[in-house]
């Protein structure tokens, strides 16, 4: 007589590779979400970094001691919130602006910086100093 069906090792073996490929699709889909937040990061340090150089500098030959979406209108107002949602300048966020050189609220040059995940920080220099 002919049984139907799956032996035990046949399942467990089927079941250990569904875990398997569970495992590797979770690894991947976090490392994946962990790149994407820290590329929109680099994105807005950069977008910051821009609006500064090529718009804020020409106009007033220096940088603000604080940025904010006043002082830097050109950029888009989300660009200051990190993926988190807190804005630059708060102690939480992951960017953060030091203004160098200042008298009052005209400063020579600065750094930006963005806490990334996977990799070192992302820093922007002015190319003034």
């Amino acid at each position: 007589m002919k049984q139907r069906g799956f032996t035990i090792i046949e399942l467990f073996a089927l079941i250990l590779l569904i875990f398997v490929i569970g495992i590797v699709f979770w690894t991947q889909k976090n490392n994946i979400e962990t790149a994407a937040r820290d590329d929109k990061r680099k994105t807005a340090i950069n977008a910051m970094y821009y609006g500064l150089e090529e718009v804020y500098y020409p106009a007033k030959k220096s940088y603000p001691k604080t940025l904010t979406e006043s002082t830097l209108p050109s950029v888009d107002p989300a660009v200051f919130k990190d993926p988190k949602s807190a804005k630059l300048g708060q102690a939480n966020s992951d960017y953060s602006y030091e203004g160098k050189g200042c008298t009052n609220d005209a400063c020579k040059s600065y750094t930006l910086r963005a806490r990334l995940e996977n990799e070192a920080d992302f820093v922007k220099d002015s190319r003034n100093n």
